[in-house]
């Protein structure tokens, strides 16, 4: 299959590219940095376009929507959840951008969420409830959400809108709670403040979270909204405690020096009709 990836050089782009290419599907990438994806190593296993999506020309936007399925990874001015620019700027050049493939016969089409979507709402969270987002980030990409399943009233496309928890591994956010404590461990320090770390959250390696993508790419019988999740709570304290017996340190760890997040529940993880607790589709 011929497969659009914009946002290519992100977090989760920058991982799913050697699965895909593992699966059989050629790989045309997207991205405004062509030094950054030629850093790695399947710069030269993939087709490439250095561009902006939201300013394309008629060219390259008929080589885009020429694809089989895109996976529509991009979206700008993370990790700030709170900028009015998600919804002020991304949401609607996004939901243009797409409509622009659709329109021109694009017809599998996925796209990532957040779990985010959800608000303040505590527990297991499954695919069927209802979403409740007011952060400017998770209203901005619900809303994207509902334009797509309206469009599908004027256009016969596949559309699977993916909501990821959280995720760690290679290229993650140097802010991110696991790259900060791998700089503390890099610097020897002798102790990593944190928060209580009571907090249950939902966590799945992104290599792991890029396979059920492409899971799902090759699952064209599937619509809707599907959570990439763990299914099984864990609480950051562990995630933490494990990350540094993992790396042999011997750093200490000093809880409650940071206050809670104050846009999450202090209890959330995720629940999917679609995947086993092996990751497999059911």
């Amino acid at each position: 299959m011929n497969v659009l990836v914009t946002g290519i050089t992100g977090f989760v782009g920058q991982n799913i590219v050697p699965i895909l290419l593992s699966c059989g599907h050629k790989v045309l990438g997207v991205s405004r940095d062509i030094d950054k994806a030629k850093a790695f190593d399947w710069f030269e296993k993939i087709d490439f376009i250095c561009c902006d999506i939201y300013k394309i020309n008629d060219k390259n936007l008929e080589l885009l929507a020429s694809q089989d399925a895109i996976i529509h990874l991009s979206w700008s001015r993370l990790p700030n959840f709170k900028s009015l620019y998600h919804f002020e700027e991304n949401l609607l050049s996004d939901y243009f951008f797409l409509k622009q493939l659709i329109s021109k016969g694009m017809k599998q089409v996925i796209v990532t969420g957040t779990c985010v979507e959800y608000g303040m709402q505590s527990g297991a969270l499954s695919e069927e409830m209802r979403t409740d987002p007011f952060l400017p980030y998770a209203v901005a990409k619900d809303a994207l959400h509902r334009f797509l399943e309206s469009l599908q009233t004027e256009y016969s496309f596949n559309f699977k809108w993916v909501r990821l928890f959280y995720m760690f591994g290679k290229g993650q956010d140097k802010n991110s709670l696991l790259s900060q404590l791998d700089m503390a461990i890099f610097n020897n320090h002798s102790s990593f403040n944190m928060s209580k770390g009571d907090q249950l959250r939902d966590y799945l390696p992104v290599d792991e979270v890029s396979r059920r993508i492409v899971k799902l790419l090759d699952s064209p019988d599937i619509d809707g909204t599907i959570n990439i999740c763990n299914g099984r709570p864990t609480s950051v304290l562990s995630i933490v405690k494990s990350h540094i017996k993992k790396r042999q340190s011997n750093l200490t760890i000093n809880t409650g020096y940071f206050p809670y997040p104050d846009y999450e529940p202090l209890e959330f993880w995720g629940l999917s009709k679609y995947f086993d607790a092996d990751g497999d589709l059911l």
